[in-house]
């Protein structure tokens, strides 16, 4: 590719032969030069012998891409949203305004990430939901990580449990900035009562990566423990959730 070639990647799909797409092959091997052609065989060959492992974060990407690319060496736009958001985490997660801002990104690329988003929590959460917290304590911290691990802004959500500890239902209660979110107690107790919760989980993430808790996060964990005793409503736990690890206010004594 030259200098004066640009990237054309998603947005060749949007300028001209929308009908000759429909009628092409879902992969357009027919249509791919075979360089381009044997090496997503190849990709595809070692995703077939070693999961993920065997491959890198922008080949993996790439992989992602076929679909909503696929008559175009796709390996450059990965490259170039690897760069950009640093991981595969954060490139699916990645916030729908920040993807189109990049060249060659458009609503085929953007729909094929936000459906592999939308994949990976539907599956974490189908394995949580409704099911004892005691028993599924691991799947539960999965399921946070994959919904907020990479996220670029705070998000604050709550866990409402029955008086078995069944998770009955599992709600966002604010969104805020890289370093603060909202978020008030009243609303949680209120949206407690209604559910008919015997108990609470809260979480919420660091985008810095580090889950070490503010103050401010101390404090509000400590308005929404009282508010909830008075009713009768137990606070489990608050899980500040990093990008590696997590934090558990209970397991590290702020509880």
């Amino acid at each position: 590719m030259t200098q004066s070639q640009p990237f054309l990647f998603d947005t060749q799909l949007h300028l001209g032969g929308d009908e000759a797409a429909a009628r092409a092959p879902i992969d357009g091997t027919k249509r791919l030069p075979s360089y381009i052609r044997d090496h997503r065989q190849r990709l595809r060959q070692r995703f077939m012998a070693g999961g993920a492992g065997a491959l890198a974060d922008y080949e993996l990407l790439e992989m992602i891409l076929f679909r909503a690319i696929p008559r175009q060496d796709v390996k450059p736009l990965a490259r170039l949203l690897i760069d950009t958001f640093g991981d595969v985490g954060r490139v699916i997660t990645a916030p729908t305004a920040r993807l189109s801002a990049l060249h060659g990104v458009g609503d085929a690329v953007i729909c094929e990430l936000k459906l592999v988003e939308a994949a990976a929590t539907h599956l974490a959460r189908s394995r949580v939901i409704k099911r004892a917290v005691v028993s599924s304590w691991d799947a539960l911290i999965d399921y946070c990580h994959t919904s907020m691990a990479h996220r670029e802004t705070e998000q604050f959500r709550v866990l409402y449990l029955d008086r078995k500890n069944i998770l009955i239902a599992d709600e966002e209660q604010a969104r805020g900035t890289v370093d603060h979110v909202p978020v008030y107690p009243r609303e949680v107790i209120k949206r407690a009562l209604e559910l008919n919760a015997s108990a609470l989980i809260l979480v919420h993430n660091h985008p810095s990566g580090d889950p070490s808790p503010s103050q401010s996060d101390i404090d509000m964990t400590a308005q929404i423990e009282a508010a909830a005793s008075v009713v009768g409503i137990h606070l489990h736990d608050h899980i500040i959730i990093g990008k590696e690890r997590e934090l558990s206010f209970r397991s590290d004594g702020y509880l």
